[in-house]
Formats: C-alpha cells, structure tokens, sequence
C-alpha cells in the first residue's frame, strides 16, 4: 500500500465514472469490484488525513486500512443524500481522533521527528520552516488541528467539513477561526513569525 500513499489532492478523484452513490449501490449487492473502485479512489484523501494529524507514516496507514473495513461494514448506514466523500471522511477524522486518544494515554506527544535529508540551502530553510509550522500544528487540540488540515490540507468546503465532524457550519466556522488564531500564536511564540502576523 506504501506505493499507494503518497500524499496527493483529492482533486482528481471527486469528478469520476461511474459515480460513488452507483458504487455504493453495487457494494450492498455484493460487488467486491466497485469496493476496490472506491479504496482506489479515496485512499490517498483518507491516508492524508490521518498523516496530516498524526505525522506518523505506518500509523496513518494503518488508520487508512481501518477507515475502509468500518467504511464496509457500516455501508448500509450510509445516506446517498449526502456525498460518499463526506461520509468516508467523517469516518477517516473519527478514526484518527480515536487514536490520538488512545495514544495520549499511553504516552505523551513527542516532538516532531526532523528530516535528516541534505538539500541546497533554499530548499533546507523551506523544509525547515514547512517542519515548524507543522510541529505547530502538531501542538494544538485535535479538534483545532483537524479544522486546518480539512480546511487549508484537503480544501474541504464548510459542508463538507460540517458532515465530516457532525457539527453545524457556524460552529466550523468559530473552531477554524480558533485554530487559526491558537496556531498563530504558537508561532509567534516560537518566533516563526512576527507579532503582526
């Protein structure tokens, strides 16, 4: 599946033949062909997710494989008003909350692991700095954090991040403010970026 992952957009599987609401139709009737057709179709979008949270490989793979055997088993509950995508990411983000929960009892947060790759020095201070906004954003809440990797990593519309997290539009859109300002103030106060920012 590691071939599979590599981070991408989600642009180029939303506008597909045939279309999800037929697929899901045929994997209620028992089409093993149309559940592989979707697995291909989202699983960069689902594996992104849960990297984008977790920034740990394995484990956001291992979420991907899980997202899509509950996706399978809870099909029937699936509501062909709203888009598949929707509901597969509503999925994929409770997932990886549910494991951040769990590892959080285990053991506390880590600091983020530093690429050890040589680049030209350009490239390495943008690596550098794309590495502390990431560590930044590693430091909020998942409830924040999940908000700004839908809205600025996936470019989810605010529908579709209101079906994903089960909250009202309004309320995405107080929490993504939230997250906006909490993620500039850790920032700020590493001194990534100045006070005006």
């Amino acid at each position: 599946m590691k071939e599979k992952s590599q981070l991408s957009d989600a642009s180029d599987v939303i506008h597909t033949e045939p279309n999800d609401r037929e697929l899901v139709k045929r994997c209620l009737q028992g089409s093993e062909k149309a559940f592989e057709t979707l697995v291909d179709r989202y699983q960069k979008v689902v594996f992104n997710v849960a990297y984008r949270m977790l920034d740990d490989y394995d484990a956001a793979e291992d979420i991907t494989q899980s997202v899509f055997i509950k996706g399978f088993e809870k099909m029937r509950s699936f509501n062909p008003k709203y888009r598949f995508f929707s509901w597969l990411y509503r999925i994929a983000v409770n997932e990886t909350l549910n494991y951040i929960n769990q590892r959080k009892r285990l053991e506390e947060l880590g600091p983020n692991i530093v690429s050890t790759a040589k680049s030209p020095e350009r490239e390495y201070r943008e690596a550098e700095l794309s590495r502390k906004v990431e560590g930044a954003l590693m430091e909020l809440d998942p409830k924040y954090r999940i908000v700004l990797v839908l809205k600025h990593f996936r470019e989810c519309s605010y529908k579709e991040m209101s079906v994903a997290l089960e909250i009202p539009e309004k309320k995405v859109k107080s929490r993504l403010f939230t997250a906006r300002e909490l993620l500039r103030l850790v920032l700020v106060e590493r001194g990534i970026v100045g006070n005006e920012a």
